[in-house]
């Protein structure tokens, strides 16, 4: 008969040299049962492993005896010759206390790992069947679904789960034939966390009637996980068919064409692939009544934390939640490079030779940069008339709801400069030396929604 304790050595063995090579191998280790089996199992597999092994320890602060538990992973990991680190966190209040507490796990270990870094964790089958019905609870899709996927991107590595294959029972059958310890933490048996009162209340009556629930829980997210993938995938091919005149950018028409089904993967899959938080059912359905199908001349927003979507013209835009804009306030620019307020970037004149001036070269005095001021006109170089700035947007596919952002540059005598859009010409004797104005490090840098106007540029 097999020995249990071996074959579980042999699949995380296998696991881990099916994986993109690696340098560090991560054991996150929080002192309780599944995670002493797993720094049990790598440390006896470090000696056929080309990477090196360390356990990482994170201590939440929220019991009075975690600082005992920290203690006790150290002399574990010391037991072992395993180097241990251990990390603090502050949780933050939130949606709930097991997702403020996992999302500022999560954020630390993620800045722990350097590239190609992998970090293990020991959620099991068990734990993938509570996913399930957690996720089933919350009416998610097939992705929430899917629940914990094997292998996951995490920083600059990735996150590792190799023990989902086995139940709960089994890691404590493994623990207790290798005369391990651990520690019990009784938040764990507090019935108002959501995940506890299922695991306690739920899952036991389950196992009664049916004794493989956690095993054929588990395999349903498997398939859910397919069903995903491939839904991944069509989303993936059809966006790339759909892009917009502006970098990651959707058409609207194009959209429009798609069902209803595929143009939310579509969405989905979009959002998701430029690192924005993904949007609920109820938002989605908003992007496709009150975004896709508005009014040529409507701005539509929909927003939550982390995302707006936007359109202009055909281009559905999705940005991350923009800044206060500084309408009304007002800056002197006298010498050197200008900080703009909040995360609005800095101004530079140049001339020519593309030296650096300073204002007062201008002999103009000192310059004032507002922004939102409407009712302006501009000569761009090139031009014979002063044109309504309003009209010089439109022709540059400024979005309306980016040009209070935009910094406006004035002199004693009149408008000297738009951004980095225009300089305009005329506004007095210095003005002419000004070959342009870089504003650089604002959140639309690269995006091509401020990019400089060249003559005889069509309308974006």
């Amino acid at each position: 008969m097999p020995d249990p304790a071996a074959a579980m050595a042999g699949h995380l063995l296998a696991l881990l040299r099916s994986l993109p090579e690696a340098r560090r191998c991560w054991v996150a280790y929080s002192g309780g049962l599944d995670s002493r089996v797993l720094l049990d199992l790598m440390a006896g597999l470090r000696q056929r492993l080309t990477l090196a092994l360390a356990a990482v320890h994170v201590d939440h602060g929220l019991h009075p005896e975690s600082v005992a538990w920290a203690g006790h992973c150290e002399a574990r990991c010391a037991d072992l010759g395993v180097r241990l680190v251990h990390l603090r966190v502050q949780v933050r209040s939130g949606p709930g206390p097991e997702a403020a507490a996992r999302a500022a796990r999560y954020g630390v270990l993620a800045d722990l790992l350097n590239p190609g870094d992998l970090l293990l964790t020991a959620h099991h089958r068990d734990d993938q069947a509570e996913t399930l019905l957690l996720a089933l609870l919350r009416g998610a899709g097939v992705h929430g679904l899917a629940a914990m996927p094997v292998v996951a991107p995490l920083g600059s590595g990735f996150l590792v789960r190799p023990l989902l294959p086995y139940g709960r029972a089994e890691l404590r059958a493994y623990a207790l034939a290798r005369g391990l310890d651990w520690v019990d933490d009784p938040s764990n048996l507090h019935l108002d966390l959501d995940r506890n009162w299922l695991r306690h209340r739920i899952l036991p009556l389950l196992a009664e009637r049916w004794p493989a629930a956690s095993r054929t829980l588990a395999r349903s997210a498997g398939h859910c996980a397919e069903a995903a993938a491939l839904m991944d995938r069509l989303a993936a091919a059809e966006a790339a068919c759909l892009t917009g005149r502006r970098p990651g950018t959707l058409s609207l028409v194009g959209l429009r064409r798609l069902d209803a089904a595929l143009c939310r993967a579509v969405l989905r899959h979009w959002i998701g692939s430029l690192g924005l938080a993904a949007p609920s059912t109820s938002q989605l359905a908003r992007i496709m009544t009150e975004v896709l199908h508005a009014r040529p001349d409507a701005d539509p927003l929909v927003a939550w934390a982390g995302c707006e979507v936007r359109r202009y013209r055909d281009d559905l835009f999705a940005l991350p939640p923009l800044p206060k804009a500084p309408v009304g306030e007002e800056l002197i620019w006298t010498a050197g490079v200008l900080a703009l307020p909040g995360a609005l970037g800095r101004l530079c004149l140049r001339d020519a030779s593309g030296g650096e001036l300073a204002p007062l070269d201008l002999g103009l005095g000192p310059l004032r940069v507002c922004f939102g001021a409407t009712g302006l006109s501009c000569r761009p170089p090139g031009s014979i008339h002063h044109r309504p700035l309003k009209h010089l947007y439109q022709e540059a596919g400024v979005p309306p709801w980016l040009r209070g952002y935009i910094p406006l540059i004035f002199s004693s005598l009149g408008l000297v400069a738009v951004g980095a859009l225009w300089v305009c010409a005329g506004e007095g004797p210095g003005t002419d030396r000004v070959v342009r104005v870089d504003w650089v490090g604002h959140p639309w840098e690269g995006s091509g929604l401020l990019r400089r106007p060249g003559r005889g540029d069509a309308p974006a």
